[in-house]
């Protein structure tokens, strides 16, 4: 039996909202086929499964073994079709490659000066929405008409498409070369996390200097921006530059903003460009920004030119639930966020084919701080047992790393300390094995296992003791990233003045946005 999840027909027709499917069935009947085409049956029968059962298909009698390789094939071509031809999934970039497809066919019918007009028409159209590589395609097909056919000067028109492809190609190569940068640096941040010391930070400026090509700024298209301000922001995270990634996230956004009709043709692109800004708000603790720019992510739905396909719903729910988290970390409200968890839970099941392991993993690290700061241990460690069991080695290395430190603390906050010098041990072993001690976690795990041979009476002491040592590295450029996973400068002050977390880092709050 093959596993559902993992057939991709199966997983495509369950992926159909109820107008997709009809408009299916209307499409096949549209081709004028007999209504007990086996393909139809087919999909009938799948969008009745809960689950992919190829025996229950078999029993059917619709199709033999030797054929159902080949049928579902073609069901699968045929639903594609059928969704191609929904206006739902039509924009800018579909239409103008139809019009590149029109013009070609009308070439092979040696009708040049008919597809020649059509051309001219969608190269314009894909100039206006920044389509260069379809422009490009539409040039060069153009070149090819025009050496058969001369429809007006051939040396002017010939330097005019020359230089039209030049340009385009310089365009073009210069936006790929950005994007493979970005896309590089995106990479290495989710491998490797925040660089960690000099060595580093050396090879990260060395790789982004090196990659990074040239450019004149007065020349640089709408696409050509988007790409250039996504590496400098992935490259600012790196390296822990927040304010940076701030103005690179700001950018992003106010291009989009400045070309409204690039929102309704990048949709996905409009949403992270919200998503990257609320982070680096988060980082740098502006909440009353941070709040802001939140609710107009919350508004985006209502947004006409933001269209909200099922890739968009997911997205939605993703960057918007996230950040909803980051502001309760950043007002200390964690006890009015964890009925959201629920919600959170619910859109994870809901969504769980189109959201990748690293996100989820995240999303439950978010999840224990908030337990953790809300003084739920025991919950806070039920979620992040489901990262530390998680042997995917694509996840994040610094995270799955804090999440053990954090696992500690919660276990000796919540008084579960009875194998905890077991648990420290394991912990240091991991990081060692990572290459990810740094000094702030070298500080907390000699704490803990230090722990039992403190008296009570000392213990204030020791909060003392240690809250001065790791406030030396508050503001250090590599040890500062442990507080951006936990904030254990908040998490002793409370220790030390008898307060919950929510309290000491609410009044964190109330002065730095005074």
């Amino acid at each position: 039996m093959t596993n559902g999840q993992k057939d991709a027909l199966f997983t495509l027709i369950k992926s159909l909202s109820k107008s997709e499917k009809r408009q299916f069935k209307l499409y096949v009947n549209r081709l004028g086929m007999n209504a007990d085409a086996k393909f139809l049956a087919l999909f009938n029968l799948l969008e009745k499964l809960k689950q992919y059962d190829e025996k229950q298909i078999l029993d059917s009698g619709i199709v033999k073994k030797q054929q159902l390789s080949n049928l579902k094939a073609h069901l699968y071509k045929q639903v594609l079709i059928s969704l191609r031809l929904n206006p739902v999934h039509q924009n800018i970039r579909s239409q103008l490659r139809e019009q590149l497809d029109f013009a070609s066919i009308l070439y092979h019918k040696g009708l040049y000066k008919q597809s020649l007009k059509m051309l001219d028409r969608a190269k314009t159209a894909a100039l206006e929405h920044e389509e260069k590589n379809i422009a490009y395609e539409i040039v060069e097909l153009e070149k090819v008409i025009e050496s058969q056919y001369i429809t007006r000067s051939m040396s002017n028109r010939a330097e005019e498409l020359v230089e039209q492809a030049k340009t385009l190609s310089r365009q073009n190569v210069l936006t790929s070369r950005l994007s493979n940068v970005s896309l590089q640096l995106y990479g290495l941040m989710l491998k490797t996390g925040y660089v960690k010391n000099d060595e580093e930070l050396r090879v990260v400026k060395q790789f982004f200097s090196d990659k990074l090509p040239n450019y004149d700024s007065s020349l640089l298209g709408f696409r050509e921006k988007l790409w250039l301000f996504k590496a400098h922001l992935w490259y600012s995270f790196l390296t822990q530059d927040f304010l940076s990634s701030y103005r690179y996230a700001k950018k992003w956004v106010d291009l989009f903003d400045e070309s409204p009709k690039m929102i309704k043709l990048n949709p996905v692109f409009y949403l992270k460009g919200h998503h990257y800004l609320l982070e680096s708000l988060f980082f740098i603790k502006n909440q009353s920004q941070f709040k802001e720019v939140l609710e107009k992510l919350e508004r985006l739905r209502d947004n006409q030119r933001f269209l909200v396909d099922d890739n968009i719903e997911s997205l939605l729910f993703l960057y918007t639930y996230s950040n909803k988290l980051n502001y309760h970390f950043l007002s200390g409200t964690f006890g009015e966020g964890v009925p959201i968890v629920d919600e959170i839970l619910s859109g994870l099941k809901k969504y769980r084919s189109r959201i990748d392991e690293h996100h989820i993993m995240v999303f439950y690290y978010k999840i224990a701080c908030l337990y953790f700061g809300a003084g739920d241990g025991r919950t806070c460690i039920k979620y992040l047992q489901k990262i530390i069991s998680n042997r995917s080695l694509k996840m994040r290395e610094d995270l799955m790393c804090f999440a053990r430190v954090l696992n500690l603390v919660a276990h000796y906050d919540a008084g579960i300390d009875y194998n905890l010098e077991m648990q420290i041990r394991i912990t240091y072993k991991f990081l060692l094995k990572m290459d990810n001690l740094q000094k702030v976690q070298k500080e907390m795990i000699r704490f803990l296992r230090s722990f039992g041979d403190f008296y009570p009476q000392d213990l204030k002491n020791e909060f003392k003791k240690l809250h001065a040592k790791l406030k030396e590295y508050e503001n250090h450029p590599y040890e500062k990233r442990a507080f951006l996973y936990l904030d254990i400068i908040s998490w002793l002050e409370s220790k030390i003045q008898n307060k919950s977390v929510g309290d000491i880092i609410r009044e964190k709050a109330l002065a730095l946005n005074k």
